[in-house]
């Protein structure tokens, strides 16, 4: 500071406007040649042409005049999307077929001096791949094996861009677009296929229900044939207690007939009453046993007697009046 007052001192106007202008020169110079570089980026730096060195993130300054930021280089993940590439299958099918690049920079120095145009290259890189391994499969191949296809493609431009500093993260098939009437004829297929399956499952439906109905015709036939058996053998066991009852009752009849010790003539009575039941008007025809028939004479007999008897009382009767009548 001694030395700038001592020459402000002794200096003239013009030999002061002269210093403040070398000094803001200087000044500028040195504002203009500090560089502070972004997170996620590298500056390379030539000094005279060649390679000096590479800037990370920070701030750094560069000898005027000699050092130059060569290149500005991004560490981020990049996309590379690229047009389609016409590419033939084995069974000689021609598709379009565009691809997407996930690739990064990871050595900014082998990147900058590696390769004049790296995305150019592997642009290029990728179309020869790509038409490598769609030679080697057949059409329906290709449509599934995308997987097999990207994990290849990654593989095989991972090593071929190593040299020039980058990593290939992920390869992937875009689109894959058959000729016209290729994809006409896969239409018809997809619908062919479609309607084969939709005439399975109706099938499948009906010999389904055909089963579930024939089940259930079979479990109503058993069902009703259970039901006829059980009916039968209610309607038998009926009349077998039926029967057991009358001839219960007939041998209980007889008991009582013989405990009570009936004569023949108890036994005729009963014989007419049966009689009488019999012949109560609605039978045609009457087979009439033999003591049956000397009974019923007997009853006559016995008939005419009591209407023999009947008439002379009447007639004794009749005769007293007319005494009686003559008298009076």
């Amino acid at each position: 500071m001694t030395l700038i007052y001592t020459v402000l001192q002794t200096a003239n106007l013009g030999e002061i406007i002269a210093l403040v202008a070398v000094i803001l020169f200087i000044f500028l110079i040195l504002i203009k040649n500090v560089r502070v570089v972004p997170q996620a980026n590298v500056f390379v730096i030539e000094r005279l042409g060649t390679y000096q060195s590479t800037w990370q993130s920070g701030i750094h300054m560069k000898v005027p005049f000699i050092d130059r930021v060569a290149r500005r280089i991004s560490l981020k993940e990049r996309v590379a999307d690229f047009p389609p590439q016409p590419v033939i299958t084995k069974d000689n099918v021609t598709m379009q077929i565009d691809t997407v690049i996930f690739y990064q920079v990871m050595d900014p120095v082998l990147y900058s001096y590696g390769i004049e145009n790296p995305i150019m290259a592997i642009e290029n890189l990728t179309a020869t791949t790509l038409r490598n391994i769609i030679g080697d499969l057949e059409l329906d191949e290709t449509l599934t094996s995308r997987d097999v296809i990207n994990t290849r493609m990654r593989v095989t431009l991972d090593e071929a861009t190593d040299p020039w500093g980058i990593k290939v993260n992920r390869v992937e098939l875009k689109n894959i677009l058959p000729p016209q009437d290729i994809q006409n004829a896969m239409e018809r297929q997809m619908k062919a296929e479609r309607e084969k399956r939709e005439k399975i499952l109706i099938a499948e439906g009906q010999k389904e229900a055909a089963i579930r109905v024939a089940e259930g015709d079979k479990e109503a036939a058993i069902l009703r044939a259970d039901a006829m058996k059980e009916t039968a053998i209610r309607e038998s066991d009926g009349q077998a207690q039926a029967i057991l009852n009358v001839q219960a009752a007939t041998a209980k009849g007889l008991k009582m007939i013989k405990d009570v010790q009936a004569d023949d003539s108890l036994i005729a009575l009963k014989s007419l009453d049966t009689f009488v039941k019999v012949a109560d008007g609605r039978a045609t025809k009457i087979i009439i046993p033999s003591d049956m028939q000397s009974l019923a004479g007997l009853a006559v007999s016995v008939k005419e007697m009591l209407t023999d008897i009947d008439t002379s009382g009447k007639y004794e009767d009749s005769q007293s009046q007319d005494k009686q009548s003559w008298r009076d």
